[in-house]
């Protein structure tokens, strides 16, 4: 469906039955869940779907090993849960992916062991396979790069892997498949009461500076590290429920980590656990976890965040990265809950927190990934109460997630599942389409393209960093492809000259936050 259609079915509709405020994943979550029972709903977010910090995880669907470690077994069972049924739900998108806990002190093998056959337990008939110790031999066979000295063994387990802001997009394909309609670059602007009480809210295309005053039974507030500022909305006086936490991640080659393991390390100094991942090819390095007085749309890594990463990452690779190694570097803000007792961010809960204001807007906060459907779940019940609306059974435990394909081909094109069929077709139109955008990227023009008329990409920004994962995966690069891929939105877009000179210098801006400096 394109946007135009989109906009077309947002002016006939006169009273959508939810209004969810947020595209990541959260929102997208909550907006498919209430289509999903048949609602009428509509999504719209001030950006681009999952710009924020759901484009920006350690890239990882798990139950949270650290949570184990801290006592909250029911955050643990919940997400152990969920981390089944999306695996089964979206099986392009998602995958097994074994970690292994390197031992160096003698007591870490009893310790770490019996805590992730625990792990395994609370699994259940969802685990993705056994934990087990490994000899010092079979641990470097896994990760032939982890540093040998003083290396007595291992542990292995295992846990989900996924691409986060694909797993967005196909989100926002399911909810349009569903019958709701989802905006991008569509900020609200303001709530709209009557008698007190939340009845829609007011809102603005940013492509044509369009205003549009949206009538809802129920408004959901689903914005992330945002929350805040949309509950002031409603109610100027409402006092911050967000703590705002910034994780920062490093991107390196994948010579770093060959192999198909993770490396989990259980406890760095700030006291979180540290993964290095292989992704598309690259290695993942995260994450830090630095408070931070207000959230941005774009915030940045500080300094000292990445010399904290380097410097846990030499302790445990045998070659040690350099800021020269970096191929980009992003940071995204965790929208947590805060606690009454204060203490650092690092020791708050990822457990969501379901809020219904005086107003009756219902504010979705806290969470993670891994949990997004059954926040949302949580969070359309208590909207549907709260809207008098008839109550309809949640059908998402099931619900396939669009592109499913149980065997898909590995590959570039694997994140797109069942769409990727339709996408060869498209290559096969123009032979020019089947170029590269840059030799140290695995995306071609034609997905320039297909993200254009399929999946609402409207920017340089969108393509490069979230229809494709080019400004993660090399950010040089993706400054060097930005020309050629304003070019090909232009065409499709119908853009002049302008526009692609506006939106590559706007792009090159942005990716500089994206190297160390």
């Amino acid at each position: 469906m394109k946007r135009e259609d989109l906009l077309r079915h947002l002016a006939e509709t006169e009273v959508w039955d939810m209004i969810v405020i947020g595209g990541g994943a959260t929102g997208l979550g909550t907006a498919v869940e209430a289509a999903g029972r048949g609602y009428r709903t509509l999504l719209l977010e001030q950006g681009d779907f999952a710009q924020g910090t759901s484009s920006r995880s350690t890239k990882l669907i798990h139950g949270g090993v650290r949570y184990l470690q801290q006592g909250n077994l029911t955050l643990v069972l919940e997400a152990l849960r969920e981390r089944g049924l999306l695996i089964r739900n979206a099986p392009h998108l998602v995958h097994n992916l074994s970690f292994v806990v390197p031992l160096y002190d003698w007591w870490e093998g009893p310790f770490y062991g019996i805590g992730l056959k625990l792990y395994d337990v609370l699994a259940g008939k969802l685990g993705l396979g056994p934990s087990r110790l490994l000899s010092r031999e079979e641990t470097l066979g896994h990760i032939p790069t982890v540093e040998p000295h003083g290396l007595r063994g291992g542990v292995i387990y295992h846990d989900g892997q996924f691409d986060d802001s694909r797993l967005a997009i196909s989100l926002a394909l399911t909810l349009a498949d569903l019958g709701g309609v989802a905006l991008n670059h569509f900020p609200v602007t303001g709530i709209i009461s009557r008698d007190g009480l939340v009845a829609g809210v007011e809102a603005r295309d940013r492509e044509t500076g369009g205003a549009f005053r949206i009538m809802g039974r129920a408004v959901i507030n689903a914005a992330g590290p945002f929350v805040d500022g949309v509950r002031r909305l409603a109610d100027p006086a409402a006092r911050d429920l967000i703590a705002p936490s910034q994780g920062v991640h490093l991107v390196l080659d994948g010579s770093f980590l060959p192999g198909d393991s993770a490396i989990m390390v259980p406890h760095t100094d700030d006291g979180r656990v540290l993964f290095a991942v292989p992704w598309h090819g690259r290695t993942v390095v995260g994450t830090t976890d630095t408070p931070i007085p207000a959230a941005g749309l774009e915030p940045r890594p500080l300094p000292e965040e990445i010399d904290f990463l380097l410097s846990h990452a030499a302790r445990y690779l045998t070659r040690h990265p350099e800021r020269r190694d970096v191929l980009s570097t992003f940071a995204g803000i965790r929208p947590l809950v805060r606690s009454d007792s204060g203490g650092d961010t690092a020791s708050l809960s990822r457990d969501h927190t379901l809020l219904v204001e005086g107003s009756g807007l219902v504010t979705i906060a806290g969470g993670k990934w891994t949990t997004y459907r059954k926040m949302g779940e949580d969070t359309v019940t208590a909207a549907a109460q709260v809207a008098g609306l008839d109550h309809r059974p949640s059908v998402t435990e099931t619900l396939r997630i669009h592109g499913w394909q149980e065997d898909a081909t590995e590959g570039p094109l694997q994140v797109y599942g069942s769409d990727a069929a339709a996408l060869e077709q498209l290559l096969r139109e123009n032979a020019a389409w089947r170029e590269p955008l840059h030799p140290a990227l695995p995306y071609c023009a034609g997905e320039v393209v297909w993200g254009v008329r399929h999946e609402w990409a409207r920017t340089v920004e969108d393509v490069l960093a979230r229809r494709t994962r080019a400004l993660l995966l090399d950010a040089r690069a993706a400054v060097a492809a930005a020309p050629r891929v304003a070019e090909l939105m232009a065409r499709e877009l119908g853009r002049d000259s302008d526009w692609q000179a506006a939106q590559v210098a706007a792009f090159t801006h942005l990716a500089r936050g994206y190297l160390p400096e």
